[in-house]
Parts: C-alpha cells; structure tokens; sequence
C-alpha cells in the first residue's frame, strides 16, 4: 500500500507547480490547531502565537482576504482556572471554554493591533450550518467583515454546544467555513508535517506525501485516528476536513505550524507539507451546503439504469430508479444515494417523505398519483437538488 501511495504523489509532485495553482488564491481559510497555541501545561504559547500573527498579518497585507478558525479556547481555559488535564464532560468543558474564549481572543487582539489589523469573532455551532436562513445570515456576516478588511476569527461555541448541536472538531469546522466563506483555500496547520503513508509516531518508515490528487481507500486506511493530549482533532478528522473542501472544489494544504512564516511559503509554492488537490469542478454554495453541511436522514439505492441517469446524464431521481429504501426522512431532509453495491455517489434533497417514496419506489411517475393519491413532484430528487460525490465518506 505504501510504495502505491508513493508513487501517486510523485507522479503527481512533477505536474503540480503550487507557485501557478496558489496564484489566483484570494481568500484563505487558515486553521490553527490546540497543540500549535497551548502548551503542554496549558498555557498560552506567546511566542508561537508572536510568529503565527505575523505571517497572518503578511498575508493579508499582501491583499489576500484570511478568516481564521483557532482553537484552544477549551486548553486555554484549563489551565486559567488551574485544571491538569482537559475535562471530559460537556459541562466543565463549557465552563473552561468561557473562560478561555476571552482569553484567547483578548491574545489575538493584541497582536494584531500591532499591525493595525482589526478581528472580529464568531462563534458557530452546527446548527448554524445546517439551518439555511442562519447559514445564509452567517456567509452575509462573515463577507461583510471581509468587505471592512476585518479578520474574523471563528471557533465553535464550546460554551453552549452539546452533543446534538456539535461540528465536533476545528477541523470539520474550517472545512465548512472555507464553503460558508466560499474561500479559494483551506489550510491546516498542526504539529505535523503533513500527510503520511503511516502514522510516523509508530512507524519510522512512514513517508510524508506531498500531493494527494485523490482521496481513495489507500488514503483513508493510511489515516491514523488519535489527537494531541491538549486537542480534539487527529489524522482522520483532517482527512475528512479534506474529503469535504476537494469534493467542493477546492484545494487543501497541511503542514506544521512550527515552520517559519509557514502560510506566506506555501502560498509562495513552496512544497511544504501535503497538497490535497480539488477533485472536479468548484460546486455552487448551493450544493455545498447540500453534500455537506446538512445531516443525513436516509438513504436511497438506485439500480443501474438510474445510476448512469443521474452520474452521467444530469438527470434527476425518479421512483422508476428506486431499488431501497432506508431511515425516516421527511420531504425537504438531506439523504445519501446509493448504487446497487451500497456505496454512497451522491446527496440530495427529498420530495417525498421515507413512507411515501417506499409506496413509489420502482414505479413510474405516472403511477404517483393512484398510489398516493396525488402527485406534488415528478422527482423524487431534483437534479438541481443533486450533489454528485467523487468520493463517499
């Protein structure tokens, strides 16, 4: 598996010149991990963060629009109120990330006062995301400050996030800013290198991957699964930060926060740190917000006819091709869509409610209406409603 994924990235290595791809960057979303702000004993790292400002503050003086999505609210505010480790209950995590949350900004004000930069914050949840008139008031925020030549600064809202309402990891969460904020590029920083063959940690011969042209099951199995002691987030949860921003459109990088002037190298070209290339054309914010940003209440299996319809032709979902049908979705939820081997290609809108398509499946749209005694729809799923995925996750 190893030498396979080596020698993706080095065929590709020769055709990507990052200087050329990195050109036309306007608007980046940069990421910064715990273990990049906090240290070991939970304290604010002033001179990584001294460093880090810095290169945001070059970039954007250089006529780049940056949004940054920081984390270490939650470390911040264990070690402000004398904790020794990170708490494992929601609660106390909420009261840590209170304390934290003005710490941490109150941090990146300073410096970037220094540079005449001003910052906003934004705190999001999921619920922010999936619910379509909040997202829409979030993207209209959030291109306002950008329009002021403020910085927004967005963390999620660990002070009143549960379980139900949580993105999870910062990781997840900068993917879907760089959608909301319909961001050239998303940019990672963490305390690795990069993308490896294997988890270095364990294994000395793991090699790190330059450019990922694709994201298939030799890179999923490559993907460790565990963070930092100090964060949340790991090698999968950046891999799923990448499946969604290249299944979008746009290109990912990642590399170690602790090389110098790391952001302004790389959008220079240099080869730092793994390169996950966009896998098709950029989508609409639409469809974004469709294949990525809303939960999945069900699924619905195609036969092959349906398939080709639908992968090949643009066309919509109708019943005819229905083969399955699975979960307890209304009209208007996100379900996933699945050829007849169960593996997920695309993510849509329903029209009709989980009891009503298995009434239809198999039939002809003609037939609707003398089954369920009306026909509000032809589709089951319209094509302006699709989302074609290259890649399931």
């Amino acid at each position: 598996m190893k030498s396979n994924l080596l020698s993706v990235q080095t065929e590709y290595g020769q055709e990507v010149n990052r200087r050329e791809l990195f050109q036309s960057v306007k608007r980046i979303v940069v990421k910064v991990g715990t273990s990049s702000l906090i240290t070991k004993d939970f304290e604010l790292n002033k001179e990584r963060i001294d460093q880090f400002v810095d290169d945001l503050a070059s970039v954007k003086q250089s006529g780049k629009e940056v949004i940054l999505v920081t984390s270490g609210a939650i470390g911040t505010g264990v070690g402000r109120i004398g904790l020794k480790c990170r708490p494992q209950d929601i609660p106390s995590q909420q009261a840590a990330a209170a304390v934290g949350q003005s710490l941490l900004m109150s941090a990146y004000e300073e410096r970037f006062r220094q540079y005449n930069l001003p910052i906003a914050q934004m705190l999001l949840t999921q619920d922010d995301l999936r619910n379509r008139k909040r997202y829409t008031n979030a993207s209209n925020t959030l291109h306002a400050l950008l329009r002021y030549g403020v910085i927004p600064i967005i963390n999620e809202n660990d002070t009143v996030a549960v379980e139900e309402i949580k993105v999870g990891d910062n990781d997840t969460l900068s993917a879907l800013v760089t959608n909301l904020a319909d961001a050239d590029l998303l940019l990672i920083l963490s305390d690795t290198d990069g993308f490896y063959t294997d988890d270095p940690r364990k294994n000395s011969g793991a090699k790190l991957i330059n450019v990922v042209p694709m994201i298939n099951s030799e890179i999923k199995q490559a993907a460790g699964k565990k963070g930092s002691s100090v964060g949340t987030g790991g090698m999968e949860t950046k891999l799923k930060a990448a499946q969604i921003v290249t299944g979008s459109g746009v290109n990912m990088a990642l590399a170690n926060s602790s090389i110098e002037k790391v952001i302004s190298r790389i959008l220079d070209g240099e080869e730092i740190g793994t390169l996950f290339l966009a896998e098709g054309e950029r989508k609409s914010g639409w469809k974004r917000w469709i294949a990525y940003s809303l939960p999945v209440k069900g699924v619905l299996q195609v036969d092959a006819g349906a398939y080709h319809a639908l992968t090949k032709n643009g066309k919509s979902l109708l019943a005819s091709g229905l083969i399955g049908v699975t979960g307890n979705f209304k009209f208007g939820d996100a379900v996933s869509c699945i050829d007849d081997d169960g593996n997920e290609f695309a993510r849509g809108l329903v029209n009709y409610s989980a009891n009503e398509v298995n009434k239809i499946k198999g039939k002809k749209t003609i037939e609707i209406e003398g089954i369920l005694g009306y026909r509000h729809y032809d589709e089951v799923i319209h094509r302006d409603n699709l989302v074609i995925l290259r890649e399931n996750f």
